[in-house]
């Protein structure tokens, strides 16, 4: 299997069509037909049903369409980074981030780093927390901006506080507490609650339940999900109250986010990679700081 193959079988996919794609590919149709049966042998089964009018993807030929456009679209991006590299560019910083929380302030870190840093690719991918640690831990990122998670001590990375986010409960719209604009900690007692799940927030999952705890009671869970945003769904169609950091902005007007008291924060940290020799990750760490000492908030010193 080579790239061309792939290449006139997403075609195809996207076509429905020999004819349409050979010609998008300028491409005699026949030539096409040979190179799609020659991807069909080797992969061992065929990847169109072609015994209707219309042709469709067989189910291996969905995971090929699948997995191929991904494929391309990580080899689009190395050539891009190799290019880069040829011309005489600076090399590459690959940050990933979780999105609330960094909303207010990431724009304006990479336009600084960029200003400083001209020749240097930026590379954002936004993911859970448990991801940014993993993949900072593997070198598939250089920098993140995540929460703390069950496996960060034992990754050993290095790391920084930089922010206290408030914990707040998020209410339908039509909630008797949300015309009081705030909740308690023990008015959640007796309520069925939607948390982010522990392996995607160690830090803010223990801290919750510390809090419940200290109001007097445990927390019972109607579902913990992966994403913040399917606890807004959950809270939306009435399944339970969220908790959630106040940074949160529900798409739907139906949820509101109500301060819980007594106040109770989570951390925001960047981590890094390992490799000191990166000029790239130091660059962006001292931009990080000089911001922190800018914003001159308390910070909790870094560890590694």
């Amino acid at each position: 299997m080579d790239i061309r193959q792939i290449t006139c079988f997403l075609a195809v996919a996207e076509e429905l069509s020999f004819s349409r794609a050979a010609k998008r590919l300028h491409l005699a149709q026949s030539a096409l037909s040979r190179t799609i049966q020659q991807l069909e042998t080797e992969v061992g089964s065929p990847l169109f049903d072609r015994s209707r009018r219309a042709i469709r993807l067989t189910p291996c030929g969905v995971v090929l369409a699948r997995d191929g456009e991904i494929l391309l679209e990580r080899i689009d991006d190395m050539m891009r980074r190799v290019r880069h590299a040829a011309s005489g560019g600076l090399g590459e910083l690959r940050l990933g981030y979780i999105g609330p929380p960094t909303r207010s302030f990431l724009g304006a870190l990479l336009r600084r780093y960029r200003e400083e840093n001209p020749g240097v690719i930026v590379t954002l991918e936004e993911r859970t927390p448990e991801r940014v640690w993993e993949m900072v831990a593997r070198g598939k990122l250089s920098v993140g901006l995540t929460r703390p998670v069950i496996s960060h001590e034992a990754l050993g990375l290095p790391s920084l506080n930089l922010l206290d986010e408030p914990l707040c409960a998020a209410v339908p719209s039509d909630h008797p507490a949300a015309a009081a604009g705030e909740m308690e900690w023990k008015d959640l007692s007796d309520k069925p609650l939607i948390v982010l799940a522990r392996r995607e927030g160690a830090g803010s999952h223990d801290t919750m339940l510390a809090a419940c705890r200290s109001a007097g009671f445990s927390p019972r869970f109607a579902h913990t999900p992966s994403l913040i945003g399917t606890i807004l769904r959950y809270v939306e169609f009435g399944e339970g109250i969220g908790i959630v950091p106040a940074t949160v902005e529900p798409e739907s007007p139906e949820v509101v986010l109500l301060p819980l008291k007594p106040r109770c924060t989570i951390p925001l940290v960047m981590v890094w990679s390992r490799d000191e020799r990166d000029s790239h990750v130091t660059a962006f760490c001292d931009i990080v700081r000089d911001w922190l000492e800018e914003r001159n908030d308390p910070v909790l010193p870094s560890t590694s």
